[in-house]
């Protein structure tokens, strides 16, 4: 392996930071449709039960490199006029609360960053301009990086405002010499938007000025005429080191209210303490507030307090009108403002500064380290404890003066992260270690409005606790005993009272994003419905990938999968087959359909069209074969078929005609005619090609270019024929063509247009001839011309409404030609290149045409239309149509300079669709296939309800799911069945919404999709384990998974201090000083021996081994061990284990071994051998036939004699801990803690374990493996700091020290904790079927997972491909526009985190870069390829081989 390229394949899931703000709107265009509260109205109005919702922001994420901006769609409560429209269960449902049925989380825009994001706040744009103006989001990366973002809604994205750096040369003396810092830059912002202030280096506090809003006529031009809402920017910024202000250790800083000018408070530690010396000094922290005047830079000290415990970590500005602050220890919460201070004590750890007066404690115990808190309302907090309880905090105040502080339990949820209250009704729990939850809270003194049915899921957040039907928090001081059976309030009449009500919270969970890190460990199994006999990619979906994630009470296995297999219900041959449809029948006659809703109707017939003849099956109960019995068109191959009329009728296209059909019963028979009639002449006249049925029309493309549109009328059920004028007067011909049909209560792409009332086409319900009404709304044919061009028309009428020049170019944006003329180039992102160079380019261009379109929009309010376009080189353009309103004077004077380029300006200006534009999405993990030329089918298949879920399916080679969740299209490839010639969907009462697939085989399977989490990057399955899993092995022979589970116990004190006792010493406690009463957490291990019952069915605990009282199982692994006295391999479980007893105890450890065996459905699992060794075995695995272990610092090599084991041979390394161990052959390879990696040999004749070489720098080691790449060996190593590298064995080599020194081969900084390596086989692609070389059978691939909930791999390359594409990475650095202005090259450099590094070179190429390529325009592509001195289609088919051959699982 000498050259690699590093691509991940599944993103960052782990939110660690999230913040909320009116990013996309501005709090003066409210989203909900909900009349906003006012301030005066909290207190005074509380009779009614539902509050109003004010305007909700946005919700921004950040989880590793990934940004996310969410906006939260409220579905309000439906009333019973509306019922007909509720009957769509409402997303996030559950109760009813404030007149709120649900809520759920909508994508906006999606970013893969090139660095972490250290933290991430949201400059508010202030109380001015009416609040018309937009936030601003700040990000700070490490070192000293800090990004301000703005949507921008012309391009539908965020687009970077302001970049400010600190660091390098010029900046270097903000370091003080030091190199390392614990923690990257925090940034926190003033609540009125005035200022933000970052905290780097420590003590370095970076202030950024906001720009005053400009008012009235002192408004830039470009600002008065479009861009009426811009967001807050960042006008200027400066340093202040606060050192000079006699400040040594700062560790929280924050922005308070109710001041002038900006304060900022500012936590600090001015003497250091450590817990050997807590007893005598504690009280070592202490606050002070300094208010910030950003004109003159000044910066004087208003308050400070001292005397705060040592623990103290975190501050919590109080709201106006409050004000103050609070702070945050692990035991304590105190409240300080300039006038007043209380505090509170948590347990009985809190013990008041001076000793003499008592501190006021809370009802219950608890610790608040690590707590993350927002507030709820202006004196109501909630905290979220480390071990995922819920708390509140209520400030009892009275004017401005805070008496007391009390804290009250809640329910318990997810372990957060981070946490942000969205608006005045939800918060967001930000979760590393589970999965997120979007909660909407009601503090009703009123009765929260339940319905009847709806039990309120009480206790535990996510769902597993009793249910009662109200929650009740108890107060934690003297109220307590007020509160009898029946539920007792106080409500008091103003802020000014005192006894201020308890605020009764309610609590609904709206929706939940999954995650599926930290990934601690995974194995590589077998699924249960695998296929043994295929082969290549196909059967890479017989595997999936079992992960240990989550913590504590979020701890689960996950169950991942990449590709879909479906559930095959039933599966038959028919060769031949060349396309399959099912359709509906409304039969009038039988009234008791009239109930079923249209999404429950079962499909009446399959339409199945053969290679000369038509098959039609009758689909209701069984598949029976009706062909005789119809009066469907069966003599030769059908192109298309679908209802019309709202299912009464169903229309049969085949080459040259046309049928209407009633059930079994034609109405209509036409046949097509070419419009062009000297065509006719000379051929035998054109046939349909392909076919587009939007309800009441249909539209037909000829194989000659025109294209023909049929033209329902609802009341006779017939069909007319129309050739459109747009194939007549012109000569381009149309190469793909689709009808898009805008359903739904206001169609969306009305709404771009400039007159809202002017509506196409029908727009007025119709009634049917059974007396049902059916909404219409609009209908509008896409079309694609040869020379790449894009237009919409209006249906019947053919107005073009928007017109886009080379759409096959694929741009990022794309926008109504005729409007905004020259618009569309300031997107590009080269300059047009002189003619006589774009000449040889052009050319090139002119062989990619579009191949297929599709437009669809899913039945939604808030949807918008996706349009699919397929090219012939198999690229598949994905966009998005967003809304962006231009104002008349601006686009007038564009479209004068445009009218040339168009016909008649007066009569098409008034309906164009000039507001509509379309953003690029880029779709990563699919594999490209070309289309052959000649061969046309329709892949693109839409689905309204497969299981529950929407969107396309993508017949062909590499058949492709893209599922709709979110605004977002997730993408899932389907390779178990080999290429998939035709699709389409089948309900009916043995298929409950399934669909059928033919394949390329010729076999016709029933399929449907299993129930897995599909909104996600692969499809997931959580299984909860209530602990935390540690690692995961995979026991092939019997297929199933052992487990490490800790669960977490709370034991009596006495029992664990006796086991910290060293049993050999004989220490005995002298009892009399100990308090023995109370308990201590610790940790119980198991082993579980865990198997999936059924497909994708719940996992069952088979058995479980249990460890000894403060044992920990610290390795599980299937071993191989040559049994000596019966000559025969032993396949047994083998367990490490160690004692944890404290650091006064001598490190002890067991070995297990057990072996496993399946007796009918139980699993019997016996102890063959343990034995107690001196040291922690943390590692340990077969090394042919022997069993290896890592005992403390030495490895021992033993044999396995049936009965027991025997040492053969040792080795006193690893000088610490071993963390990881890989064997290939007789080579040994094992990662220490802090010594990096050491290679090893065993050798059988003088049975020694040989030290080959090791890696003399200072490295901590997360995970290690080997790469294999032909005859090649290479030692692969990831640590601590986010890094990879990769070594090799060099002893011919000078430099290596006579071979003692593993040489640097590549490095690469990842962005990820890497947790475990996999090594997998690479998959054949096209390239190597040609060449058959030995070498290229031999390659891997290393496959890992991280801390971070991401998966990625590390695949070896060819030199030649290797050094193109290091070419095109270099060009693409500059050559993009990257999202926050982030430097990909310095991202990826190894970050050596100030201890001494010798740069190693640099032979890894960055896909996540490298996919940016695709996503440009055509036109820069084929210039960075020219440039490079390669061509576009030699770059596409190395990404492709790529892809393919590492579509893993």
């Amino acid at each position: 392996m000498s050259f690699a390229a590093f691509k991940m394949m599944h993103w960052a899931t782990g939110i660690e930071h999230c913040a909320s703000g009116f990013i996309t709107h501005s709090s003066a265009d409210s989203t909900p449709k909900i009349p906003p509260i006012t301030a005066d109205d909290i207190d005074s109005d509380w009779t009614t039960s539902t509050k109003p919702i004010g305007p909700v922001p946005n919700l921004i994420t950040a989880a590793a490199n990934v940004l996310e901006v969410y906006i939260v769609r409220i579905q309000e409560e439906a009333s019973p006029s509306l019922a007909h429209k509720a009957a769509a269960e409402p997303k996030g449902g559950g109760a009813v609360l404030a007149g709120v049925s649900g809520a759920s989380l909508e994508l906006v825009c999606h970013y893969r960053l090139h660095g972490n994001v250290e933290s991430l706040e949201v400059l508010p744009n202030g109380a001015t301009d009416g609040g018309r103006r937009r936030d601003s989001i700040i990000l700070t990366f490490r070192d000293a990086k800090i990004s301000v973002l703005e949507f921008d809604e012309s391009i539908c994205g965020l687009r970077t405002s302001s970049m400010h750096c600190f660091e390098g040369s010029d900046w270097v003396h903000l370091r003080r010499g030091r190199e390392f810092f614990p923690r990257g830059p925090l940034v926190k912002v003033d609540p009125l938007g005035r200022c933000a202030a970052v905290l780097a280096y420590g003590l370095q506090m970076i202030v950024l000025k906001a720009a005053e809003a400009s008012t009235g006529l002192t408004a830039p031009a470009e600002d008065s005429t479009f861009r009426t809402a811009a967001a807050s920017r960042i006008e200027s910024s400066y340093i202040v080191g606060l050192r000079d202000l006699d400040m040594k250790h700062v560790k929280d800083f924050i922005f308070i209210h109710g001041y002038i000018e900006p304060v900022v408070v500012i936590l600090h530690e001015h003497e250091l303490t450590w817990a050997g010396r807590v007893a005598w000094k504690h009280h070592t922290c202490m606050v002070s507030a300094l208010s910030v005047n950003t004109t003159l830079k000044q910066h004087p000290l208003i308050w400070s307090a001292m005397n705060l415990p040592h623990d103290a970590y975190k501050l919590l500005a109080v709201p106006s009108p409050i004000g103050g602050v609070l702070v945050i220890g692990a035991n304590t919460i105190h409240y300080h403002s300039q006038s007043a201070s209380c505090h509170l004590g948590l347990n009985n750890f809190a013990v008041p500064a001076d000793g003499s007066q008592e501190m006021p404690r809370s009802g219950f115990t608890t610790e608040l380290d690590a707590a993350t808190a927002t507030w709820l309302t202006n004196d109501v907090a909630v905290f979220s404890s480390k071990s995922g309880e819920l708390l509140l905090l209520t400030l009892v105040y009275d004017g401005r003066v805070v008496q007391r502080l009390e804290l009250m339990k809640s329910r318990a949820s997810v372990l957060t992260s981070d946490i942000t209250t969205i608006g005045s009704s939800f918060f967001f729990l930000g979760s590393r270690l589970g999965d997120s939850l979007l909660v909407q809270y009601y503090s009703g003194v009123g009765a929260p409005t339940l319905s009847p049915g709806v039990k309120e899921e009480v206790g535990d957040i996510e769902s597993d606790a009793p249910s009662m039907k109200r929650l009740r928090r108890s107060p934690s001081d003297a109220l307590q005993d007020l509160i009898t059976s029946e539920e007792l309030t106080f409500y008091g009449t103003g802020p000014n009272n005192a006894q201020i009500a308890q605020k009764n919270f309610t609590f609904a969970v709206r929706d939940s994003l999954l995650n599926i890190g930290p990934l601690k460990d995974f194995s590589y199994g077998l699924r249960i419905n695998g296929d043994p006999n295929a082969t290549g990619v196909a059967k890479q979906s017989n595997y999936e990938l079992v992960c240990c994630s989550g913590h504590g009470k979020n701890g689960a296995l996950t169950v991942l999968q990449k590709s879909i297999r479906p559930d095959t219900v039933t599966q038959e041959s028919l060769p031949g087959c060349k396309g399959i449809w099912t359709v509906y029948h409304k039969n009038l006659r039988s009234d008791s359909s009239k109930g079923v809703a249209d999404k429950d109707e079962y499909h009446a017939y399959l339409i199945i069209s053969l290679e000369n003849r038509t098959m039609v099956l009758q689909t209701a109960n069984n598949l029976e074969e009706v062909t005789e019995n119809v009066d469907y068109y069966v003599q030769g191959t059908t192109v298309s078929a679908g209802n019309l009329f709202g299912r009464r009728r169903v229309i049969q296209v085949f080459a040259r005609g046309a049928r209407i059909l009633d059930g079994a019963f034609m109405t209509q028979d036409l046949s097509l005619k070419s419009s062009n009639t000297e065509m006719n002449a000379a051929s035998d006249g054109a046939t349909v090609s392909s076919v587009s049925i939007a309800d009441p029309y249909v539209l037909l493309r000829m194989t000659d270019g025109s294209i023909q549109l049929l033209v329902g009328d609802p009341y006779t059920c017939s069909v007319s024929v129309i050739n459109p004028p747009v194939s007549e007067n012109s000569d381009k011909l149309v190469l793909a063509c689709t009808l898009y049909h805008d359903k739904g209560s206001e169609p969306w792409i009305r709404k771009t247009s400039t007159d809202a009332w002017l509506s196409t086409g029908i727009g007025e319900a119709i009634d049917g001839a059974d007396g049902s009404t059916h909404d219409h709304g609009d209908v509008y044919c896409v079309v694609c011309y040869d020379n790449g061009d894009l237009e919409i028309f209006d249906v019947p009428n053919f107005n073009s409404v928007f017109l886009v020049d080379k759409f096959v170019s694929g741009r990022s944006h794309i926008l109504d030609t005729f409007f905004h003329g020259a618009a569309n180039n300031h997107i590009n992102l080269t300059n047009n290149y002189s003619e006589d160079i774009g000449q040889v380019r052009k050319e090139a261009t002119h062989n990619i045409k579009v191949v297929e379109l599709s437009m669809q929009r899913w039945d939604s309010e808030h949807n918008r239309p996706f349009l699919l376009g397929i090219l012939s080189d198999g690229t598949i353009l994905c966009y998005h149509a967003y809304i962006y309103e231009v104002s008349d004077n601006a686009s007038k004077t564009e479209g004068v300079i445009s009218s040339q380029n168009s016909v008649n300006l007066s009569n098409t200006n008034a309906s164009r669709l000039r507001n509509l534009r379309f953003v690029r999405v880029p779709l990563d993990t699919y594999a490209k296939e070309e289309t052959p030329s000649g061969v046309r089918s329709q892949r693109i298949t839409v689905f309204k309800n497969v299981g529950g879920l929407q969107g396309f399916f993508l017949s062909g080679s590499r058949p492709m799911w893209f599922m709709m969740f979110r605004e977002r299209l997730r993408m899932h490839p389907q390779g178990c069945d080999g290429p998939i010639v035709a699709f389409t969907v089948l309900h009916n009462v043995n298929c409950n919404h399934g669909f059928i697939c033919i394949t390329s085989e010729g076999a016709l399977k029933i399929c449907q999709l299993p129930a897995l989490s599909y909104d996600n990057y692969w499809p997931v399955q959580k299984i909860g384990l209530k602990g935390t899993p540690h690692q995961v092995t995979y026991f092939a022979e019997k297929n199933f998974y052992p487990v490490i589970v800790s669960v977490p116990v709370l034991k009596p004190l006495n029992q664990v201090l006796s086991s910290l006792v060293d049993q050999e010493v004989g220490n005995q406690f002298e009892h009399d000083n100990i308090n023995m009463e109370g308990t201590y957490p610790t940790e119980e291990f198991e082993v579980r021996i865990m198997e999936p019952e059924k497909i994708n069915g719940p996992w069952q605990t088979r058995a479980t081994i249990p460890m000894q009282s403060s044992e920990h199982a610290l390795t599980v692994r299937v071993v191989t061990l040559f049994n000596t006295t019966a000559q025969r391999n032993e396949t047994l479980l083998a367990i490490g284990t160690a004692y944890v007893q404290g650091e006064d105890v001598a490190a002890r450890g067991r070995i297990l071994l057990y072996s496993v065996e399946r007796i009918s459905d139980s699993i019997q699992v016996t102890e063959v051998y343990s034995k107690e060794l001196k040291g922690a075995i943390s590692a340990l695995a077969s090394l042919q036939g022997h069993l290896l272990l890592a005992s403390g610092p030495k490895i021992i090599l033993h044999k396995w004699t049936g009965s027991e084991l025997n040492g053969v041979a040792f080795h006193d390394v690893p000088p610490l801990y071993v963390v990881s161990l890989n064997i290939v052959k007789n080579f040994i390879l094992l990662g220490d803690i802090h010594k990096s990696i050491y290679f090893l040999s065993w050798k059988e004749q003088g049975s020694q374990l040989n030290l080959l070489a090791k890696d003399f720098g200072s490295l901590d080691c997360l995970a290690t493996e080997f790469l294999i790449d032909g005859t090649t060996l290479s030692l692969t190593v990831s640590d601590d700091q986010k890094n990879v590298q990769i070594f090799y064995y060099a002893p011919k080599a000078s430099e290596s020290w006579k071979g003692q020194k593993l040489l640097s081969r590549a490095e690469f900084h990842v962005g990820a904790h890497i947790t475990k390596f996999l090594r997998l086989q690479l998959l054949p692609t096209s390239a190597d079927r040609i060449i058959p070389g030995s070498d290229k059978t031999n390659r891997f691939a290393l496959l890992f997972g991280t801390l971070e909930g991401s998966i990625g791999c590390i695949a070896p390359l060819e030199e030649l491909t290797f050094r193109r594409l290091q070419s095109l990475q270099k060009k693409l650095v500059n050559s993009v526009c990257h999202v926050a202005g982030l430097n990909p090259r310095s991202f990826r450099h190894f970050h050596s985190n100030g201890k001494a590094h010798r740069p190693g070179p640099d032979s890894i190429v960055d896909c996540e870069l490298l996919v940016h390529f695709e996503m440009l325009a055509l036109e820069d592509q084929l210039e960075i390829a020219n440039q490079i001195g390669t061509t576009r289609m030699q770059i596409m088919s190395n990404l492709n081989d790529l892809s393919v051959a590492t579509s893993f699982l």
